[in-house]
């Protein structure tokens, strides 16, 4: 065991505590995919990842992310927050203003996003898989979220490495009001999100109603961003089967819900999406289409912020 550089930071928001939090350990270099695993159980995040030097001579550096319960191909608050780690230590990428990241499912390319209050990350959505899923399925696992048929828009089966069931709901309110059974999603072994979009009218006093509600409940007396009165879309992620009931905020399934939402009609080319209001949390996801070299590619960004800096003994 030796002494590592680690930094614990908070994906998704401009304010500590109110995002996803990330265990990033920036030297990964001769511990085994047992120790990562031990170490990711431990944090009970819903991500920890290491930093190896790149494979790839394009990349600026590998990463291997786990949940507390298994390996990932590739996630998305990792993507950001493993690379807002890696700048902040020092990290200099080979080319100006992008970094390419190397993980299981090949490389990802994450650009420096300038904005009103500073600068975001921003990751190009990996190659997206996706299909019609099976009514059985379906049916499933709408009880399990206590849905009806109408509350459903559209679903779809959707792959970039994690594989999530991705369900269009017919609001964002229908989306807030669910309670999961967890246990039956956990023995379903899937992953599920669900989607739906705000009433533009409501949708300020929507959210700020539902995190004031959720502060109340788990003692957070900590104001939510001033961001958090705006998104279009309000989506959660329930992912029993690897050990996290919900998600706080989550990159990858936002990745394929937007690819999936704007290639059939259902989203506009640029969409900011709220995530974790029912866990007291504010995480916010911008995305965004355009077409390079002929293909439509889709951007993930958001801000991170370092709660933690510091050393791990590992």
């Amino acid at each position: 065991m030796k002494t590592r550089r680690f930094k614990q930071v908070d994906v998704f928001t401009s304010q500590p505590y109110f995002g996803n939090p990330l265990a990033v350990v920036l030297d990964g270099s001769g511990l085994d995919a047992a120790a990562m695993q031990r170490f990711a159980h431990w944090t009970n995040l819903s991500e920890t990842t290491f930093v190896l030097p790149p494979e790839d001579p394009s990349a600026d550096y590998n990463v291997r992310i786990f949940t507390p319960g298994g390996e990932l191909p590739f996630a998305g608050h990792p993507t950001l927050g493993t690379c807002h780690a890696w700048l902040q230590a020092g990290g200099q990428p080979k080319r100006q203003g992008v970094i390419v990241q190397q993980c299981q499912v090949g490389l990802v390319p994450i650009r420096l996003e300038p904005h009103a209050s500073g600068v975001r990350q921003a990751f190009a959505a990996p190659p997206l898989k996706r299909s019609a899923p099976s009514p059985v399925v379906l049916a499933q696992v709408a009880a399990a979220l206590g849905l009806k048929a109408q509350h459903i828009v559209a679903a779809q089966m959707l792959d970039n490495g994690p594989v999530w069931l991705g369900l269009l709901l017919d609001s964002a309110d229908t989306v807030m009001q669910i309670e999961p059974d967890h246990l039956a999603l956990k023995k379903m072994g899937i992953k599920v999100g669900v989607a739906g979009a705000h009433a533009a009218q409501e949708a300020p006093v929507l959210i700020a109603r539902k995190n004031r509600e959720a502060r109340a409940f788990d003692g957070s007396t900590q104001p939510a961003p001033a961001e958090a009165a705006s998104a279009d879309f309000e989506v959660r992620a329930f992912a029993a089967t690897i050990g996290i009931n919900e998600d706080p905020v989550t990159g990858s399934l936002n990745a394929s819900l937007a690819q999936w939402l704007m290639a059939d009609g259902h989203a506009s080319d640029h969409y900011t999406v709220a995530q974790g209001t029912c866990l007291g949390r504010a995480g916010r996801v911008h995305l965004s289409r355009e077409t390079m070299a002929g293909t439509p590619v889709v951007w993930v960004g958001g801000e991170s912020v370092t709660c933690i800096d510091g050393t791990v003994t590992l």
